[in-house]
This record gives C-alpha cells, sequence and structure tokens, in this order.
C-alpha cells in the first residue's frame, strides 16, 4: 500500500531518482528549459519550484538547504542572485509545461519542455519597460512660424532677379 508515500518511483531506486532530478534541477537552472519526458517533468516542477521558493526567502539557512540539493556553490549563488529576485513579486507558478507533438521515438513516451516562466532576456527586457511609463513626456514649447522666402536656386523667378541685382 502506499499510504503517504507521494512521487511517482519512475522504474528506478531511491538513489538513482534523487541524483536523476539532482542532474535535471541543475540543467533546469543551467539552461533554463529543458526537454525530458511528461512524469519526469512533473515530478521535477516539486523540486524546482521549491528551490525558486527557498531563494526568494533568501536567508542563510535556505542557502545551506539549496546547497544540499544542488550541490554546487556557483549553481546556489546563481540560483539566489539571478534567478531568485525574478520571481520576488510571485507566489508559485514558477515552471512551465509545455507538451510537444510528437512523442520520443523509441518509447513512444510524451515528450514535453519543462521551462520557467520569467527568463533571463525576458527579465532584462520588462526593466527598462518599466522605467519608461514613470517618465513624464517633455512638453515643446510653441514657436511662430517664420517665413522663409524661396531661395535662388529653387524658383527661376527668384534666379532672375537676383542676375538683375
Amino acid at each position: 500500500m502506499r499510504h503517504r508515500k507521494s512521487g511517482r518511483k519512475l522504474n528506478r531506486s531511491n538513489t538513482h531518482r534523487a541524483a536523476m532530478f539532482k542532474n535535471m534541477v541543475r540543467a533546469l537552472l543551467t539552461y533554463e528549459q529543458i526537454r525530458t519526458t511528461e512524469a519526469k517533468a512533473k515530478e521535477l516542477r516539486r523540486i524546482a519550484d521549491k528551490l525558486i521558493t527557498l531563494a526568494i526567502r533568501n536567508d542563510l539557512h535556505s542557502r545551506r538547504q539549496a546547497y544540499k540539493v544542488l550541490g554546487s556553490h556557483q549553481m546556489v549563488q546563481r540560483l539566489f542572485d539571478e534567478i531568485g529576485p525574478r520571481f520576488a513579486e510571485g507566489q508559485g507558478g514558477y515552471t512551465r509545461i509545455v507538451k510537444m507533438s510528437q512523442p520520443r521515438k523509441g518509447d513512444c513516451a510524451p515528450m514535453v519542455i519543462i521551462e520557467l516562466t520569467k527568463k533571463a532576456s525576458e527579465a532584462s527586457a520588462e526593466a527598462p519597460a518599466k522605467e519608461e511609463p514613470k517618465k513624464a513626456p517633455a512638453k515643446k514649447a510653441e514657436k511662430p512660424a517664420k517665413k522663409e522666402e524661396p531661395k535662388a536656386e529653387e524658383t527661376p523667378e527668384a534666379a532672375e532677379k537676383a542676375d538683375e541685382e
């Protein structure tokens, strides 16, 4: 019986499953999107969302908990310095699963792309967009229009008058 046992086994031992998800979450945080099977992506979403929640908290204990999963100081630093601040306003929904049209060739497994909802390129594009509406447009002062006389080169009549003078 599976009372109070959450998660999918994915036909792997406990240590194999833990190592696989550590590798997958590292790849997801590095590349911000990866292609995998639907079952693995749904399990990976749980781990990735918990790590991003730790990054939003941003304290020493959270960093130590993230290091347990990631196993790399560089990955923890990237998670807390780059990825965490992007999601500071939100409460959940940090990853998105997009189903692909074609299944995997060998075993016909349903494939998906799991990605972060806010990517680095989108976050950098949003920052200047937020600053622009805050600035008030400068008002231009109206100047009286001056009447310009046509130059000698523009009209033949003006050229004749210039020759006479």
